[in-house]
């Protein structure tokens, strides 16, 4: 009966070279043990001190245990690195990790140009230059071969009728192709450089960053990216997939989907919304002013409640007015961030702006709103208006995607230069594609489309706000269990000085360093 023969893998090498290792340092050290044991016999010790030479000979295989099994983990470190990467690149399964060529130890030991040199030669296709066939060969058959100059034109042909884009870089960034459908301009110096505008800290460079610092392999995914800003022409939108092969000639490689479109209708509708607003700021400034010259002249005839109604329809058209300020501010979100003069604010006073309207929101959605704002929480820097409406917008979205007579939570807590308030529900939830979606512009999910009436872009006017304050926003959920709101902002001590240098301005408290992509560097506007 034939028995079947096991596969043989790369990594059986390390556990053999692992026994064999362990069998000669036993052995070596045996025939060590048994030469000392010899002179200390045939010159008497053993018969004059035994108790010496017993202890001399604990002593050696201990010593000599250590010493030997500490040398073979130093000699064969680089060995089993090596053997590590040839196992990652010839695709065999295995659940150990693949060596980085950055780890500093290997900058030490001189390794590291040896692990880079079997990473680039695994990405390489089999050289066939040598193999070249004539111009009219076949292969046998009635099709004819190609020559490989031959196959990089079809390529390159082909690639340029689509309309997708397509862009490679080497190991320093550079890019050496790029298809026509790529958002690539050429500079003054004659170089390729990629056009692309990512908002936040989620962008192209950060990404190739860290792969640099921790990866080999790696892909990554970014929705909706213009290539350029919202007033100029031919503004087009992409789905960008970036692939990362560390050491590899072609080290990234971006796919660029055309979703032009797709994205154009949304931000047309953007557009008209922030039509509609500019219209409205119009009236909505004069009832402000109505409510204050009618209440100036009222003051002396006016009952305690009447007043209190003034002042919470003054409260409330301010407010509005914020909100309205906010849409037309994130029409333009794409150029940079939001423009705010920020102050020296507890969050209790900001939550107090909208108590009220939450309270009323909640009773009349049979919903169970809890709010704990410690006293000693420490203050914010922030613009109460804009603040207000971003945790308005979370209460109201835990209360719109709770179930009947569900439970609200907002807590708040310092850690360390940081504030945090968190809003959580234990309604619906969302399942993983769409968290990862959740604060891109007008997305909504399929379900939430048909249940519950909404814009789409409430949670991006949030992430605008907050990234504005100089903090950020984050989403936990579990589909059927609920989700929680997060965010975090800076203490009013740990950015005083920055706001003083300018002049109360949130410009110091924001990150330079991310979104616009040209020839990576940052576009300021």
């Amino acid at each position: 009966m034939a028995v079947a023969r096991r596969q043989a893998f790369a990594k059986d090498a390390l556990p053999k070279l692992k026994r064999t290792a362990t069998g000669l340092i036993t052995l070596g050290q045996l025939l060590f043990i048994a030469g000392t044991g010899a002179l200390l016999y045939f010159t008497n010790i053993f018969h004059v001190y035994p108790e010496i030479a017993v202890a001399i000979l604990l002593l050696q295989a201990i010593f000599g245990t250590i010493i030997a099994i500490a040398a073979y983990h130093i000699t064969a470190q680089p060995l089993k690195d090596l053997m590590a990467a040839i196992i990652h690149t010839s695709g065999e399964p295995s659940a150990q990790t693949p060596p980085n060529p950055n780890d500093s130890r290997f900058a030490k030991n001189g390794f590291r140009d040896a692990l880079q040199m079997i990473y680039a030669l695994a990405s390489k296709a089999p050289d066939t230059s040598q193999k070249a066939p004539a111009q009219n060969a076949t292969d046998g058959t009635s099709n004819p071969v190609v020559a490989p100059a031959q196959t990089h034109s079809l390529i390159e042909a082909a690639l340029n009728e689509t309309s997708c884009g397509f862009v490679v870089m080497n190991q320093q960034r550079v890019i050496t192709f790029a298809n026509k459908a790529a958002p690539v301009n050429i500079n003054q110096a004659g170089a390729s450089q990629l056009s692309l505008i990512f908002n936040g800290n989620d962008t192209l460079d950060a990404w190739l960053d860290e792969c640099a610092k921790t990866a080999v392999h790696a892909e990554h995914t970014w929705v909706r990216i213009p290539n350029k800003l919202p007033e100029e022409e031919n503004r087009r939108f992409f789905d960008v997939i970036a692939s990362y092969d560390k050491g590899a000639e072609s080290e990234v490689v971006l796919t660029l989907v055309d979703r032009t479109d797709q994205y154009s209708a949304g931000e047309q509708e953007l557009d008209f919304i922030a039509f509609a607003a500019h219209e409205l700021r119009g009236p909505i400034t004069v009832i402000r002013g109505y409510l204050d010259v009618l209440q100036d002249e009222l003051k002396d005839v006016l009952q305690d409640d009447q007043s209190e109604l003034f002042r919470r329809l003054t409260v409330s058209a301010n407010r509005l007015s914020g909100y309205i300020n906010n849409i037309l501010n994130t029409s333009r979100y794409d150029r940079r961030h939001l423009k705010m003069h920020l102050a020296e604010a507890s969050l209790a006073d900001i939550y107090d702006t909208i108590r009220d309207d939450m309270n009323l929101r909640a009773s009349a959605q049979n919903r169970l709103l809890s709010v704990e704002i410690p006293a000693d929480l420490p203050h914010i820097a922030a613009d109460t208006a804009s603040l207000g409406e971003v945790i308005g917008n979370l209460i109201d979205n835990a209360i719109k995607y709770s179930n009947e007579g569900g439970a609200i939570n907002v807590t708040t807590a310092a850690k360390g230069d940081l504030v945090e308030l968190s809003v959580q529900d234990h309604g619906i939830g969302m399942p993983g594609n769409v968290v990862s979606n959740l604060f891109q512009k007008f997305y909504r999910s399929h379900r939430s489309r048909e249940t519950v009436a909404g814009t789409g872009i409430g949670l991006y006017i949030s992430k605008a706000i907050v990234e504005s304050h100089g903090g950020t926003i984050n989403v936990s959920s579990e589909e059927g269990r609920g989700s929680t709101f997060t965010i975090s902002l800076p203490t009013y001590q740990s950015v005083a000085d920055k706001l003083k240098a300018g002049d109360n301005t949130n410009e110091g408290m924001i990150d330079h360093q991310n979104g616009w992509i040209n020839n990576h560097s940052m576009f300021r506007g």
